[in-house]
This record gives C-alpha cells, structure tokens and sequence, in this order.
C-alpha cells in the first residue's frame, strides 16, 4: 500500500522542521512514495541535523539517480543513504560555539501544592539489573524539576509542566517508621532539584526534622543550584549530605539551562562545607565534545584546590544514557542541542556511548583527581556495567549489596568524623 503526502505532514516531529525543509520533504515523500517508518525516521533525522546546527537534510539529501532499477529499490538506497550520512554526523567531535547558548528550554511552570495518597519513597527509578546499582532509595519530595536540562530523564517520568508540592509531605514523613537497626541511603534529587526550591512548602524543614528524628538515615540533597541559605540558617543535623552535579562551562551554558554556573555551584559546596556539612560532586554526565579533556580536568583540579578529601564524602561518574522516551522529549523541545549528536550502541538496554569511549571519559576523570582524593573519597560509577568498574578505577563490587554497603560504611564514618 503507498502512502498519501499526509502521511509525512502527521509525524509530530515534522511541525517542529523549518519551512523549507518541510516543503521538500513534503515534495520527496510524495515523490518516492515513502512508507510510514521511511517518514518518521526521515523526520529524526531532519530534526536532528537542525538541532545541531549541521547541514541541511536538503543538502544531504542523496542524489536520486534515474538509472536504479525501480522505484522501490531507489526508496531504500536514498534512505539508506540517508542513515549513512546521519550516522557519520553522530560520529564527529561536537563542537559548541564559544560566545553562544542555546535558547532556555521552557521548563516547567509555576509550583502548586496538592494532596498525594502517599509518600514518594521507592527505590531508584532508573535503577536496572543489568547496571551496578548502589541500591539508593529516593523520596519525592517535590514532583518535577524548575531547570530546563536538555539530557534530564525527569521530563519523561511526568505529564506536562506541572510542578507539585505535597501538602502532607510533612505529617507523612514524620509518620514514617524505619528499623532504627538498619542504615538508610535516601536520596531528593531523582524527580526534582533538591535544593533549588529552598524551603518551598516547608520541604527543607520536613527534610531537617527527619534527618534529625533517624540519624540512621543518610540523606542525601543533589543539586544544580547555589540556593543554600536556607540550609545554613538551619539547625541541620550532620547526616544530611549535600551533593552537587557538576559539569563543564560549555555544558551548563549550552544544554543545563537555567542552573548556576559551576563557580557558583562550588562556592555554594565550599559555604556548607565550610558550616560543617559533607558534601559531593556527580561528574554525570560526562559529555564527550572537542575540548572535554581540558575542561573536565580543570572542574577536577579545582574540586581539589577548594575542598580536602575529608570533606567530600563521594565522587560519582557517569555519561548520557537514554531511554527511548527521553529521546522522544529531548526532540520535542527542537531547540540547538548537540545531547543527541553522539554514536548511540545498546548498553545494558538503554542508548549510550560505546565502551571504548565511556572508558575514555571516566579514565580521564577520575586520573584528573589527586591521589589523596582517590585515596580518602569514595568514586563510584553510576548505572554502569560491572565491566567498566575495575579497568576505571582498579577494583569493583561483586553485587549491589556489596556496593550498597561499602558506600554507607564510607560515608558513615565521614559523618562520625564531621560530629
């Protein structure tokens, strides 16, 4: 069965193509007769090339030669040929315009408060069998996130823009009973920034009385922010660790839209390091682009002249890993991004960088720290196979069990030592 010119005008992504683009592939669909599947992915493909900032699918189009043997064969060596040339675009060095940001994606829209059944309290939600798993358990805090990432997977765990507040977050938590014999890692930072809203709704000083009311709980704040105030005004008890993602200028002005800037995140680092706090750094994601090595290795050379290892209870690692609706989201806001532009293999049933390079970026890093640093702090890699884990950093964990609690008794005796 062919297919109509409608056919092409129905992908969702066709409406975010320029002008011109959509006209000629209008015109092509029509002409070669495309099938759904050769529209969608010729659609991708043109929306990929424009977020990039690359060429034209119009300038790489395939020359359609009249001599091919019949109309079908010709259909598949264009788009045969068309995949050729996305694939060798994804294969080249990103480069990011030096004087230059992406337009800030619109994130989501102004916070309300609701009642939820119940607590947010599970397990990791991009936890996977088939990655080394810390076991971290997550509380949902606040439901979605205010700052605009291009790569973030929370926009794919909410519908819509919305971002939501608990009434009862307190009264729960409060509520809540844990085995005061066992050790808990709890972490905020998985369906929101932890810190970026302050005490919003009082979250900050629900937080506070439960860390102080279970002092076998580890919990752990994750942020883009430099909104600490609140927290050093606090009375907050020293089982609370405040952890911030960290990445390069380039990476932060062009795709973490609307987060601080990595000197403000490290000066907010040193303030609450400073009032007697542990804290942490996530190198994740680590970007692979023109100049990472440098640039990487000057956020660890400066992590390293702020703080002392008996400061930072964790460095973690870890790179882009989609899920396919992620993927989807991330080409729904069509602004210039290059997150998508990278050689994307199966790993461990997600899209990620092949091994070769994953062990590239996280070698570099973790080299990139003092000795004392790989001494004194404890480094992890994050939703990673078992098989990266000792050609990185020289050993590994057996199980997640195994990992789960050679972290907890890393940190916990960092916090003894901080009381």
């Amino acid at each position: 069965m062919t297919i109509s010119l409608s056919s092409i005008s129905d992908q969702p992504l066709f409406h975010l193509l320029e002008t011109q683009t959509k006209v000629f592939l209008s015109e092509r669909a029509e002409a070669l007769r495309l099938s759904f599947q050769d529209c969608r992915q010729t659609c991708e493909i043109a929306l990929d090339l424009q977020m990039w900032g690359a060429e034209s699918i119009r300038d790489v189009w395939p020359e359609e030669s009249r001599h091919t043997a019949s109309a079908k064969a010709l259909k598949q060596q264009v788009m045969r040929q068309l995949q050729s040339s996305w694939e060798e675009y994804k294969n080249r060095a990103n480069r990011y315009p030096e004087n230059a940001c992406a337009p800030r994606i619109s994130a989501a829209s102004i916070p309300r408060a609701v009642d939820k059944n119940s607590l947010g309290l599970g397990r990791c939600p991009v936890a996977s069998p088939r990655t080394l798993c810390c076991n971290l358990q997550t509380l949902d805090a606040v439901d979605n996130c205010g700052y605009g990432c291009s790569y973030c997977s929370i926009q794919s765990f909410f519908d819509g823009k919305q971002i939501s507040f608990d009434k009862g977050f307190a009264a729960k938590l409060k509520s809540l009973e844990l085995d005061a014999e066992k050790t808990y890692h709890i972490g905020t930072g998985q369906s929101s920034d932890s810190l970026m809203w302050g005490n919003s709704h009082g979250v900050l000083d629900a937080l506070i009385d439960f860390a102080w009311a279970n002092p076998n709980v580890i919990l752990e704040l994750k942020t883009k922010s430099a909104n600490v105030s609140h927290l050093l005004r606090s009375d907050a008890p020293k089982n609370i660790l405040c952890t911030w993602s960290l990445n390069t200028p380039t990476l932060i002005r062009h795709e973490e839209h609307g987060t601080a800037s990595l000197e403000k995140r490290l000066t907010a680092a040193r303030k609450v390091a400073d009032a007697g706090f542990l804290v942490g750094f996530h190198f994740h994601p680590i970007v692979h682009y023109d100049h990472w090595q440098q640039d990487y290795r000057d956020i660890a050379e400066r992590a390293c002249a702020l703080f002392q290892p008996a400061e930072v209870a964790l460095v973690s690692m870890g790179t882009l890993t989609y899920i396919k609706s992620v993927i989807r989201e991330i080409r729904k806001h069509a602004i210039p991004s290059q997150i998508l532009k990278m050689p994307m293999v199966d790993s461990d049933g997600k899209q990620s960088y092949p091994d070769e390079i994953k062990h590239a970026l996280f070698s570099h890093v973790y080299d990139s720290f003092a000795d004392s640093w790989k001494r004194d702090v404890f480094f992890y890699l994050c939703m990673e196979n078992q098989r990266l884990w000792k050609p990185v950093l020289g050993y590994e964990y057996a199980s997640n069990d195994e990992f789960e609690d050679a972290m907890k008794t890393a940190y916990l005796t960092k916090i003894e030592q901080e009381k």
